[in-house]
């Protein structure tokens, strides 16, 4: 065999080694492979938002009444008639309106709480006042502070636009009365006690006047 022959031979078993190596390392591809497209453009899940296909719950009133009760329409009918109405803001004002009410009450002179009270209540507190001033009795009163604050019950009204809305209240406050001699007729000067009572406010929705009456206690 002439040295040229014997060349092609050896660079032939040359290339056939490289092709080989380079399948090994490479890989090799069957028919037709589409072009590789950037991930970022490739086509990516849709999820459409279509709005309007359910009513948002209202936790105003579902943090304060169990969702469907006659509580909870009730509240939802106030605050149609009047979109600024918020539960939570009634209640805070509420837990005011008890401690003063309830103070001026047991000082015995309802004058600054007498536009909050309905006239059958402020009628009821006040004769219970002129009951103790007749028997010579006087009352000393220290609030404490209100305990619970909680949502009773909630009616509308929609022909007259009337909303009553009811709450119970826990208040602790140090309370005595005394006679004309000053002795202690009822309480204990030094140990708080707590006073338990659902009070039942009420309003024309959506008028100007934004201040609740209290129509009844118990």
């Amino acid at each position: 065999m002439n040295n040229p022959l014997l060349q092609l031979l050896v660079l032939a078993g040359i290339a056939i080694f490289l092709i080989l190596r380079l399948r090994n390392v490479l890989g090799t591809r069957d028919g037709y492979e589409p072009p590789q497209v950037d991930s970022a453009e490739r086509s990516r899940p849709r999820f459409d938002v279509i709005e309007g296909t359910a009513n948002e719950a209202d936790h105003d009133i579902l943090d304060h009444a169990e969702a469907g009760s006659s509580t909870a329409s009730a509240l939802a009918a106030m605050k149609a008639a009047e979109p600024s109405f918020a539960v939570g803001e009634f209640l805070t004002g509420a837990k005011a309106a008890y401690e003063m009410i309830l103070m001026a009450f047991e000082r015995g002179d309802l004058s600054e709480v007498r536009p909050f009270l309905a006239e059958p209540v402020a009628e009821a507190l006040q004769s219970v006042i002129d009951s103790r001033i007749a028997n010579g009795q006087k009352v000393e009163a220290q609030y404490i502070g209100t305990r619970d604050t909680s949502l009773a019950g909630a009616e509308f009204d929609p022909v007259t636009g009337i909303g009553e809305v009811s709450v119970r209240f826990v208040g602790e406050l140090i309370a005595v009365t005394r006679d004309a001699q000053g002795n202690v007729v009822e309480g204990d000067p030094k140990t708080p006690r707590k006073q338990r009572d659902t009070w039942t406010f009420a309003r024309r929705m959506g008028q100007d006047d934004p201040n609740w009456q209290l129509v009844a206690t118990g």
